[in-house]
């Protein structure tokens, strides 16, 4: 039995299976469950509500001008988490091509990633919660009771994109915009992407879901424990 109060920390790039794996972890654990990402897709939608395609000079200027405004929350129960921007669940919207293609340049921005840190803080509170994205081991909660970094080879990723069907680009594409998007986290000056110090390595590659849940359950006992 593992207590009710640890953060559990994963991170990992696009299509290593984090939202999967984090809300099934939390449903068994009983916990909360925060997908980070979904912060930084709602920023960027909101700033694409207010006109950020159009800007084409002093962009991060422009974006960290605005931001501000943006109001951001979301619902934390792991079988329903929900996503609002502007007090509008936007949870379907953010996946869709517009924003994906926008959000590692306002995830990159530090006025963005400090903005959503602070709110981050705020949702995970004093823990009991499942917590995925890039930074959250390394950055956000680096005394996060078990840290994991999840990753997959570049075409199981691209394979498991594509199958969500949120694009209409062929396999080859999504696979070239994953590869596009890891260079931009793992070089970005802000909290790049990273294995944090004592995160558990595990490549998704070949398991599925299921088993990569067990090794993880197993994984979190074994780090409440000691």
């Amino acid at each position: 039995m593992v207590p009710m109060e640890p953060v559990i920390a994963i991170d990992g790039p696009s299509g290593a299976g984090k939202s999967s794996v984090a809300r099934a972890l939390a449903i068994r654990g009983g916990w909360r469950y925060l997908d980070t990402g979904a912060l930084y897709r709602s920023m960027t939608l909101g700033l694409l509500h207010r006109g950020l395609a159009g800007i084409t000079t002093e962009r991060s200027q422009w974006i960290c001008e605005r931001e501000s405004e943006i109001k951001i929350s979301a619902g934390l129960i792991a079988e329903e988490p929900k996503i609002f921007c502007d007090g509008i669940d936007v949870g379907r919207e953010i996946r869709g091509e517009i924003v994906t293609k926008n959000v590692s340049e306002v995830s990159a921005l530090p006025c963005v990633r400090s903005r959503l840190l602070s709110l981050q803080h705020e949702l995970i509170g004093s823990g009991g919660i499942v917590v995925e994205g890039r930074d959250i081991g390394s950055v956000v909660w680096p005394l996060a009771e078990v840290k994991f970094y999840l990753t997959a080879d570049i075409d199981a990723r691209a394979r498991r994109r594509h199958a969500e069907e949120l694009t209409d680009h062929g396999l080859t594409v999504v696979e070239s915009l994953l590869a596009e998007r890891d260079l931009i986290d793992s070089q970005r000056s802000a909290s790049p992407l990273t294995i944090a110090a004592g995160a558990v390595l595990l490549d998704t590659t070949e398991l599925a879901l299921d088993e990569v849940v067990s090794r993880m359950w197993d994984e979190i006992g074994r780090g409440l424990a000691s």
